[in-house]
């Protein structure tokens, strides 16, 4: 074994979908819609991949998609951005939290994170050589606290990573809790990394981003994706938002990792975020419609289910619905006994403390819905 990637963790994402191939179990696990979204968005790039070139894109981005990020946050949020200096495309939003880590990070700077997270966080700061300092969220309502910053921050804090809506709690922060951390993080000179690539999965409420908040705007990082919005998850086109001394910080570590994204698929991208805002109404009324239909079978079944406000995940309290035991074995003795693919929550956590949630992908068919609901209420 080398040494050098020994501490690297197996995802628990990759986990979970070889145990549910290996046994022909219904996949409620990982993150991605059983069929392909905005049909529009793909012919797009069939014509493109004929139609354009197909040699290196520029390393920032094609223009026409930088303008067409710009335009789409100014429609959909309320935000004025240069396309030239304030917009970065990636190849997926991990690459764009990636370089974004890379470039801010060095040796021995302190990075706050929230617990439960996105699995990339903590790995990718401890190769930078960065100390995370973890934030323990719990539910209902997944919110912090001015004491739990308080304990985070110190003159070390480089960095906070939030992700809003949240992956895997679907918790959406609010301007309160994002002004609050706004606070801190002018008071310690830190920047703030939002990962906000579910922001068009967002359920009942507007999307707030840190670009909305006065004293975040200008020391933040918003990254978004095209495959969250398209529903095209293997598509991996990502985009930073940022202003331009942090843009062109992160592009230095972008160009070292992928330095560019398919133009095919950008061009793609530009023609989507230009479609009808009715468009993408449609796409969110779909997703509510299969997160309503499995949240109903699931407690007509007797399963407490956590508060669904973003993403495409719900959540089931284990403790509240009766299930003792680890969430982990739980989540195991599901895929392997009974048919189901599940996320356990605790492997969202790097403290390692048992969190009994468990985490269901609703971006499904209804029959691998009604699958999933039926392993689950005749365990």
């Amino acid at each position: 074994m080398n040494p050098v990637f020994a501490d690297l963790p197996v995802s628990i994402f990759e986990t979970m979908s070889l145990e549910a191939k290996a046994r022909g179990a219904v996949n409620l696990g990982q993150g991605f819609p059983e069929t392909d979204g905005f049909p529009e968005v793909r012919e797009a790039a069939a014509r493109a991949l004929m139609d354009q070139s197909n040699q290196y894109a520029p390393m920032r981005g094609l223009p026409v998609l930088r303008q067409a990020v710009a335009d789409f946050y100014r429609r959909r949020q309320g935000l004025e951005l240069d396309p030239e200096t304030q917009v970065l495309i990636t190849s997926g939003a991990t690459e764009a939290i990636c370089a974004t880590i890379f470039s801010i990070i060095t040796p021995g700077d302190e990075v706050v994170v929230f617990e439960p997270m996105y699995d990339a966080y903590v790995p990718l700061i401890r190769r930078a050589g960065g100390i995370p300092r973890i934030v323990q969220l719990d539910p209902p309502h997944w919110q912090f606290s001015d004491d739990d910053l308080k304990s985070a921050f110190n003159d070390r804090t480089k960095l906070v990573l939030i992700t809003t809506p949240n992956n895997p709690t679907t918790h959406c922060f609010t301007y309160e809790q994002l002004e609050l951390l706004g606070r801190y993080c002018e008071r310690f000179g830190a920047y703030v990394m939002s990962d906000e690539v579910w922001e068009e999965v967002v359920f009942d409420r507007s999307h707030v981003s840190v670009r909305h908040i006065p004293g975040l705007a200008g020391r933040s990082i918003k990254i978004g994706s095209a495959g969250k919005i398209f529903s095209l998850t293997g598509w991996k086109v990502g985009f930073v938002v940022a202003e331009k001394a942090l843009i062109d910080q992160i592009a230095r570590a972008h160009q070292f990792i992928t330095f560019a994204t398919p133009l095919a698929l950008q061009h793609a991208v530009a023609f989507g975020l230009a479609l009808p805002q009715a468009r993408f109404d449609t796409a969110l009324a779909e997703l509510k419609d299969q997160r309503d239909y499995l949240s109903a079978r699931l407690s007509g079944g007797g399963f407490k289910l956590l508060p669904a406000e973003g993403t495409y995940f719900l959540n089931i309290d284990l403790r509240a619905s009766g299930i003792q035991g680890s969430g982990l074995d739980f989540a195991y003795d599901l895929v392997r006994h009974h048919g189901l693919a599940t996320i356990p929550l605790q492997a969202f956590c790097e403290s390692g403390r048992d969190l009994p949630v468990l985490r269901l992908c609703f971006a499904k068919s209804r029959d691998s819905l009604e699958r999933g609901a039926a392993a689950l209420i005749n365990y």
